[in-house]
Parts: structure tokens; sequence; C-alpha cells
């Protein structure tokens, strides 16, 4: 198995420590005055998401872990679990809450995602990076509201509230990054 080193370590970086999957969310490489340089880090975990620190020093080495990822459709919210199925298969598989935590509120009914599997073991969902979605609510424009720059709170069908213009309105479609939360464009 490939195995991670001190040098190796940067953002979104993904590792294994004590057989839990973790990425990398941030990192700092410190050389003292004194003694041998070191890592910072800040690492993720997949399974509860649960950030913890890390320090790495140069003969420390951490397994790559066994991951792959497969496009599933979120199909609905069953009120304990998210369910999604299988594209090739047609299988259904549901995930807790807490596993879907970071794309839940990005998700309606078709969305095609990528659920991450951990040796066989559903444990994460990730968003499309980018998604249309429509403005249910957000404030009205007043006379004098085209400042650049300035912006306003909009409520999507999937119950985000991201920033967006003011030229942007309620029923307006709009164009979403999923990663940062932040507005890109208005569709057309």
């Amino acid at each position: 198995m490939a195995t991670i080193g001190m040098g190796d370590i940067k953002k979104n970086v993904r590792l294994e420590i004590s057989g839990v999957p973790f990425k990398v969310v941030e990192f700092q490489h410190v050389k003292p005055g004194k003694g041998a340089a070191f890592v910072r880090m800040k690492v993720k975990s997949f399974l509860n998401g649960k950030v913890i620190e890390k320090t790495v020093h140069a003969g420390d080495k951490f397994e790559v872990p066994n991951m792959e990822h497969k496009t599933m459709q979120y199909l609905y919210d069953d009120g304990e679990m998210l369910q999604f199925m299988d594209n090739e298969s047609y299988e259904q598989l549901g995930l807790l809450y807490e596993q879907c935590e970071d794309a839940m509120k990005w998700l309606k009914d078709g969305t095609n995602v990528e659920i991450v599997f951990h040796n066989g073991q559903a444990i994460s969902v990730d968003a499309p990076d980018t998604m249309e979605l429509v403005v249910t609510e957000t404030p009205p424009n007043f006379k004098g509201d085209t400042s650049s720059g300035s912006k306003k709170p909009a409520t999507l069908e999937t119950g985000a509230v991201v920033q967006v213009p003011y030229h942007v309105l309620e029923g307006d479609t709009i164009k979403v990054n999923t990663v940062d939360g932040e507005y890109v464009e208005k569709v057309k």
C-alpha cells in the first residue's frame, strides 16, 4: 500500500490514521531555529466529521486510505436517513445525516452526487461543485440598492442561504459554488 510522508502533506490530501480515513484541511510546515522541521496539520475525519490536530515529524508515515467514489442519485429524505440510488445497479443506499452533513443543504431530488466508500463501506457524500438552484425567498429591492459589491441573503429551494447581488429576485435561478457556498452567476 502507498504511504504519505511529511513532505507529501498538502491541503485535501487523504490519509489514514489508526484505520480511520482523514482529509487534511489545514497544514503548516514549521522549521524551528533548533531541532528538526515538522508539520502541524488539522485533519477532518470522513467517518464523523470531527477535526483534530496532529503533528508530523520527518520519519512519520501514513497509509493512503482505500477509498472508492461512486456516482449515485439522491432520491429523498425518509426522516432518519437520506436515500440514494446506484445509477448502474439501481440498488438503494441509506446514509445517516452525519455522513451527509456538508452536502445536505445542496441536495434536491434527482441530484447526482459522489458517494465516498472506505473499504466497501459508504462514509460520506460530495455534492456537485456547482449547482443551479431557484431562489425561494429574498428581501425586495429598494431604489438605490445598486452599490457594487453589496449583497443580500437569499434562501434557495434546498433551504441553503447564500449571499446574492441585489439584482437577484425570488423565482430566479442562480448557479452556486457548493464548495465555498457562494453565488456564481444568475442563470438565464
